[in-house]
């Protein structure tokens, strides 16, 4: 006997045998090719249940998989069980591409549908790469839902506002101009922007539309003398127009802009993103479009100016004075025998990082993944999953905020018993390639991939590993995951550059054991320059001692302990001051005292 999940994919089978389709794709995405959606574009998590952020569902006529990468194996098992949606590993070897699929299992003559606006133009092209050769057509407008979720959400109509220049540190009209001047030396005479935290950044604006991003649904384009916002006008308020106006921006429907971009000059170039513009929107523009590998705005957002940086310092200290009181109070709990479970470590997160100045939202769902849990990358506990904390094993706690000033994300793993020494020795190993990463100094001009394996080499050297990234771009005041930049294996062709903020994030995760990740943020500055070339080093931002028990000073070196005590004495001296509470200070100085062989 089937569960909704299962109905649904049944009933979209009888749908496309109607309308004479052999399969589906339903990505996880919206018509900004997002990471994060709002409620009205998550129509894959409603046809299988699965709210990982990543993973697409293909559906065939006689079977529904979906693919995910390794952050959401653990959960996607869990969550896609008795839906009958077979879990696809992606990133594999002995897993199939999406299209590779496709092309064994669909016959010449059969046809697939997908909804264009759902995918890059990249990807699409991919598709049919594969596909059109063996004889199976696209039809890249079809809606799988139609009219099937019948209390589908309305797109958001929250009220958009301007986030102040004394936090952003730049006006938008000084942004458009550098955007059009960027796009003229690409000879483009204007530039279109789908993807929503360029949007934010361009404007100077935000919104509550996706949950703990603050984006406003929207897309941008910019001309000389023609800057238009499409936003549904429900969005807009007296005072936010006049905003707009005064920066040399109207707005038109949201509705209205692909029209508008299919009566555009046909003289007229237009700087396009592929990567975060839809393949409907490319089809549109056609031979107007000149794309570029990141544009314009995703680079500069990336490099952070002065007044944004002093931002991010202050955040930093008031994230800190909310952790020491969280790790605190929890560790008052566990010691008091009161019953504490992971959804009540995200609870005491909340309040007590609510209650500090200039605090909008928390920056992503509170990942508090105690023993096995921990294991699963991007675990958030639920009411069915929900485990109590006990005085033994590890917890994993990977959180962060959103301020007016700048955005945080941190990950601590702490022993609520006496750590075994597996426990010590993984976690040991993990810090080595944190510390390791943090006191780097590279050539400018260096990617993310050629320091990777520095975080890594610990891990390496006794056949262990992680499959997820070491470091992922942070945006001000925006998504908690902000390219171009990234520190991972896979090759990203943007260099580290001054003012970037960078996840420094290695980890390690015994499947039903326990997960340990250590993530500081750090910001990329120039070190020095000589005749070899200008050099760059980390910053490290977040403020937040690591677990002192956990070390196993046999394998670190005095360098190590070195790096560790000068930064306990960095996060001593900046918190303890904005403490009020003798018993915080006592739980500060004792966290942050020195490591010792």
């Amino acid at each position: 006997m089937g569960n909704i999940y299962s109905e649904r994919i049944e009933a979209l089978r009888k749908k496309m045998e109607s309308e004479g389709l052999a399969a589906v794709i339903i990505p996880q995405a919206d018509a900004h090719l997002s990471e994060y959606l709002a409620p009205y574009w998550q129509v894959r998590r409603w046809f299988t249940g699965f709210t990982g952020s990543a993973g697409d569902l293909v559906v065939t006529k006689d079977g529904a998989f979906l693919w995910t990468d390794s952050r959401y194996f653990l959960q996607a098992g869990r969550q896609l069980a008795d839906t009958g949606v077979e879990l696809m590993k992606d990133g594999l070897v002995s897993t199939p591409s999406i299209e590779q699929y496709l092309a064994n299992h669909l016959s010449k003559g059969q046809r697939l549908g997908l909804d264009g606006m759902l995918f890059s133009a990249g990807r699409l092209q991919g598709l049919k790469d594969v596909l059109e050769p063996k004889g199976i057509s696209i039809d890249c407008h079809y809606d799988p839902v139609g009219g099937m979720w019948k209390d589908r959400p309305a797109l958001p109509d929250g009220k958009i506002y301007v986030h102040d220049e004394k936090y952003s540190g730049e006006s938008a009209r000084n942004k458009i101009s550098k955007i059009l001047a960027f796009s003229a030396e690409k000879g483009a005479g204007a530039c279109f922007i789908s993807a929503l935290d360029d949007i934010a950044w361009t404007l100077n604006i935000r919104c509550d539309d996706v949950k703990h991003t603050p984006v406003a649904t929207s897309f941008l384009f910019l001309c000389e003398g023609d800057n238009i916002l499409y936003v549904d006008d429900s969005k807009l308020t007296d005072d936010l127009r006049s905003y707009l106006q005064s920066q040399g921006v109207v707005t038109r429907p949201y509705k209205d802009v692909q029209a508008a971009l299919g009566s555009l000059p046909e003289g007229l170039k237009v700087l396009v993103e592929p990567s975060h513009t839809s393949g409907g929107i490319m089809d549109i523009l056609g031979n107007r479009a000149v794309p570029v590998s990141f544009g314009p705005a995703a680079l500069f957002k990336s490099c952070k100016n002065d007044i944004q940086i002093s931002g991010i310092r202050k955040a930093m200290e008031r994230d800190g004075v909310a952790l020491v009181k969280s790790f605190y109070e929890l560790e008052q709990r566990i010691a008091s025998g009161t019953e504490t479970t992971e959804m009540d470590v995200a609870e005491i997160l909340h309040r007590h990082r609510s209650a500090g100045e200039h605090y909008k939202d928390e920056s992503f769902g509170t990942i508090a993944g105690y023993g096995p849990h921990g294991a699963i990358v991007h675990y958030e506990a639920d009411s069915e999953s929900n485990s109590h904390l006990k005085a033994e094993g590890l917890l994993l706690v990977d959180s962060g905020a959103q301020y007016l000033d700048g955005t945080t994300d941190i990950t601590r793993t702490i022993c609520l018993g006496k750590a075994t020494a597996e426990e010590k020795r993984d976690f040991t190993l993990v810090m080595k390639g944190h510390i390791a990463l943090a006191t780097m100094m590279f050539p400018d001009d260096t990617r993310g991939a050629q320091l990777d394996a520095i975080a890594r080499q610990y891990l390496w050297r006794n056949g262990l590993s992680y499959l997820h990234g070491t470091g992922h771009g942070v945006g001000h005041f925006l998504g908690v995951h902000e390219g171009p930049q990234s520190i991972r294996l896979n090759y990203v062709d943007t260099p580290l550059q001054a003012g970037m903020i960078t996840s420094n994030e290695p980890g390690l995760y015994r499947e039903n054991v326990h997960g340990i990740r250590c993530e500081n943020l750090v910001l990329c500055q120039k070190a020095l320059e000589n005749e070899f070339g200008t050099f760059l080093k980390f910053e490290t931002l977040t403020l937040c001692p690591f677990d002192l028990q956990l070390f196993d000073t046999e394998i670190m070196s005095d360098e190590e302990i070195s790096w560790l005590n000068n930064y306990h004495a960095m996060v001593a001296d900046r918190i303890m001051p904005l403490l009020d509470d003798d018993n915080l200070k006592t739980w500060l100085k004792e966290h942050t005292q020195p490591l010792t062989r």
